[in-house]
C-alpha cells in the first residue's frame, strides 16, 4: 500500500534511500538544509518541505538520515522539529545515534503520542543506492508489522528488539568490527609493502585466505590502491561510531582493550585529515610514519 511519506535528510546515503521510497510509489515529502538535494528528489516526483516541522504537516511517517545524535533530536524534538506539525504518527530513525539517544527520543515523540522505529542501517552508499541495506529494527512488534515491509523498499529487514536502542546498539557493533577491519588492514598492508611486498598480490592472497575482511575485499580495492580515497563514508562519522560505541560498553562494563585502541586511531585520523575527509585516509596517517606508499606494482587478478 502507498501513503505519504517524509523524508528529512538528503545526504549521500539518505538521498539514494529516499529515491527507493520513490520508487515504490509512495508519495514523499523532501527536506535537507541543502537546496540542490532537495530539487534532485523533486525533479522525480517529491514534493519539497522547508522544515521538519512542514514535514511533518503533511505526512503521517516521517523517515530521517541524519549525521549526528544531536540534529536527530532537535528534528525530532527541537522548536521547529516534527512535534511541531499537526500530522506526525510515527518517526522511524535511520541515522545512527547512539542507544541513549534513541531511548531519549523515543520518551520524548511518545509523551506526544508519535511512535518510534529504531533503525539503523549499515551496507555504505553502494549499498543505499543498490537497496541492499542491513536494516536494523527495534521497535514494538505492531510497529514492525507496519513498517517492516516499508523499509524493505531500502534493503534487508532484521527485527532486532522491541526496545528503543536496541537497533542503535546492534548497529555500533557492526561498525565497531567495520572500523577495526579497516584500521588493522590498513596497518598490515602498509607493513608488508614496506617489506617489500606487492599491495596487490596482498589483496589477492588475502582475499583468498583467512584474513579478508569488508576492508580488503571492497575499501583497498576501489578506494586506496587507485589512490582515489572516496569511498563515500566520512572520517569524523567512522570515528564518531566507534566513540558511542566505547561509550556504550564502559556503561555496561564490557572491556573495550580492542575498542579503545581503535577509538584512538580513528580519532588521530579526524584531527589529521579532518572530519569530512573520506575514511579510507586512515592508509595516508600511516603511511608517511612508515615511509612508504600502499601502489600496486601489478594489475588486479580478472
Amino acid at each position: 500500500m502507498t501513503e505519504t511519506i517524509g523524508f528529512i535528510g538528503l545526504g549521500r546515503m539518505g538521498e539514494p534511500m529516499a529515491g527507493h521510497f520513490l520508487a515504490a510509489g509512495h508519495r514523499l515529502i523532501v527536506c535537507d538544509l541543502r537546496d540542490e538535494a532537495v530539487a534532485a528528489l523533486v525533479d522525480r516526483g517529491a514534493t519539497p518541505a522547508r522544515s521538519p516541522a512542514a514535514v511533518a504537516s503533511e505526512a503521517e511517517t516521517i523517515i530521517v538520515s541524519l549525521p549526528t545524535p544531536d540534529i536527530v533530536k532537535d528534528v525530532a524534538l527541537g522548536p521547529n522539529g516534527i512535534v511541531a506539525g499537526g500530522r506526525a504518527r510515527n518517526f522511524i530513525d535511520l541515522s545512527t545515534s547512539g542507544p541513549d539517544m534513541a531511548r531519549e527520543i523515543a520518551a520524548g515523540l511518545g509523551a506526544r503520542g508519535i511512535g518510534f522505529v529504531d533503525s539503523p542501517v549499515s551496507g555504505g552508499v553502494a549499498g543505499a543506492r543498490a537497496g541492499t541495506l542491513a536494516v536494523m529494527v527495534a521497535c514494538p512488534d505492531e510497529l514492525f508489522t507496519e513498517f517492516g515491509p516499508l523499509l524493505g523498499a531500502i534493503g534487508t529487514v532484521f527485527h532486532v528488539g522491541t526496545e528503543a536502542g536496541l537497533g542503535q546498539t546492534m548497529k555500533l557493533a557492526n561498525n565497531l568490527l567495520t572500523a577495526s577491519a579497516m584500521a588493522l588492514s590498513a596497518e598490515a598492508m602498509v607493513m608488508g609493502t614496506k617489506a617489500g611486498l606487492d599491495p596487490q598480490i596482498m589483496l589477492d592472497v588475502i582475499n583468498a585466505g583467512s584474513g579478508r575482511n569488508s576492508a580488503t575485499q571492497d575499501k583497498f580495492p576501489r578506494a586506496i590502491l587507485p589512490r582515489s580515497f572516496d569511498f563515500g563514508f566520512a572520517t569524523g562519522l567512522m570515528q564518531k561510531d566507534v566513540s558511542l560505541y566505547v561509550q556504550v560498553a564502559r556503561s555496561l562494563g564490557v572491556p573495550i582493550d580492542v575498542a579503545g585502541a581503535v577509538e584512538t586511531i580513528w580519532r588521530k585520523t579526524a584531527a589529521e585529515f579532518g572530519s569530512e575527509s573520506d575514511f579510507t585516509s586512515i592508509v595516508r596517517g600511516i603511511e608517511p610514519r612508515a615511509g612508504v606508499e600502499v601502489k600496486p606494482r601489478t594489475k588486479p587478478k580478472s
